[in-house]
């Protein structure tokens, strides 16, 4: 029986891809003001070619962070009781989801309520309506966060599957996760693991909340058993490397479906739910996702098992740089969308100043100061008085 223990040196290749991830999902969120689907803070000009971009990444990007979490799941438990990982997830999830709620979030609620004209008034005229509803049904209170429903979901998760990871950790758990792990290390029979994920994308309704796609275009259903994936992925050595191994294979059927459903798509147009056009698309759409993850993980596992200074840091900065992002980038571009300039240097301006303010903002306010790193997820400095 292969040892589900994993490595006993650091996967410095899941922090490669979690910084280049984050990087990505700013990127996504500089490109929203101009594409042509509805977001917070939107140029006068849209472009229907980054709709096409965006349903390309969106297959992947977030399936990618769950995956990463998963496996971090995995490393977090090996060094902890249940106890203490649900005490580190509470303050690396919950108290930068409430502390976000309540204060930067609510001007992202602002601003969108303002330029969609369903509020005239200042931020301060506004703050007693912030609590008036809950956003997505009407009213105006994130109660998911906005951009930090991640952080939402991921802490879920934890809690829910807390039992049966830890039941997985020793005894009977341990020879089951094992003796799957053994199964699945077998030539090609890690895409099995897409069939659970073909299931929770293709069968519930988008019409209720388990099924509805608003969570980085994917629904709550549909991220449980990619996160389940991660975590099963870096349990078994063996396993692992069939990922690094079929690396092209697992690309090669990406492009493939990838192509395929984007032909029939475009071709047939949007599917019914119910009908065979719906339930094969969105099965297929599953599958083509877990197919680019399986590359993205292989690449990362060939090419990228080392560490730099260059990645502690950056390492460290991702949870605090995620929570920010949104924030500082609908500022602005509030205003920069305003401007008569070619729409180019918009998307310029507005990415290239809303990355250095984040740095700024981490660098020389979060990173040195104890109580902010506490409301942004991150462990107190040590060796050193705390301002």
């Amino acid at each position: 029986m292969t040892s589900t223990t994993g490595p006993s040196t650091r996967r410095f290749e899941l922090d490669w891809l979690r910084v280049l991830a984050i990087i990505l999902v700013f990127a996504f969120h500089s490109s929203r003001f101009f594409d042509p689907t509805d977001w917070h803070v939107k140029n006068s000009t849209t472009y229907p070619a980054l709709q096409m971009v965006a349903m390309l990444v969106i297959v992947w990007m977030m399936p990618l962070l769950f995956v990463i979490s998963g496996a971090s799941t995995f490393y977090a438990l090996r060094r902890r009781s249940g106890g203490e990982f649900l005490k580190d997830r509470a303050l690396r999830l919950l108290v930068p989801l409430v502390a976000g709620i309540f204060t930067h979030v609510m001007w992202q609620v602002y601003l969108e309520r303002s330029t969609h004209y369903q509020f005239a008034g200042s931020f301060v005229q506004f703050v007693p309506h912030y609590f008036d509803g809950w956003y997505g049904y009407g009213g105006n209170f994130a109660w998911m966060g906005l951009h930090l429903w991640y952080l939402e979901l991921l802490f879920v998760y934890s809690l829910i599957f807390l039992p049966l990871f830890l039941w997985l950790r020793k005894g009977t758990g341990h020879r089951a996760l094992a003796w799957l792990g053994d199964r699945l290390a077998a030539p090609g029979a890690v895409y099995l693991l897409a069939l659970p994920i073909m299931l929770a994308v293709a069968l519930p309704s988008q019409g209720t909340i388990a099924g509805t796609r608003s969570f980085g275009g994917w629904s709550i259903l549909g991220y449980i058993p990619i996160f389940l994936n991660g975590f099963l992925l870096v349990s078994h050595d063996r396993l692992y490397d069939q990922v690094r191994r079929l690396r092209w294979v697992s690309l090669a059927a990406a492009v493939v479906l990838t192509a395929g459903i984007l032909a029939w798509y475009l071709a047939e147009g949007e599917p019914v739910y119910g009908s065979t056009h719906y339930t094969t698309l969105f099965a297929l759409y599953g599958l083509c996702s877990w197919c680019w993850v399986l590359t993205i993980l292989g690449l990362a596992a060939q090419g990228l098992r080392f560490g730099t200074p260059f990645l502690a840091v950056a390492n460290e900065a991702v949870l605090p740089f995620y929570i920010l992002h949104q924030t500082v980038l609908l500022t602005a571009g509030y205003f920069v969308v305003r401007w008569a300039v070619p729409d180019l240097a918009k998307w310029a301006i507005i990415a290239s100043s809303s990355l250095a303010i984040c740095l700024g903002l981490y660098w020389f306010v979060i990173r040195p100061v104890n109580l902010l790193r506490f409301l942004f997820g991150m462990r107190p400095r040590t060796g050193q008085i705390a301002r």
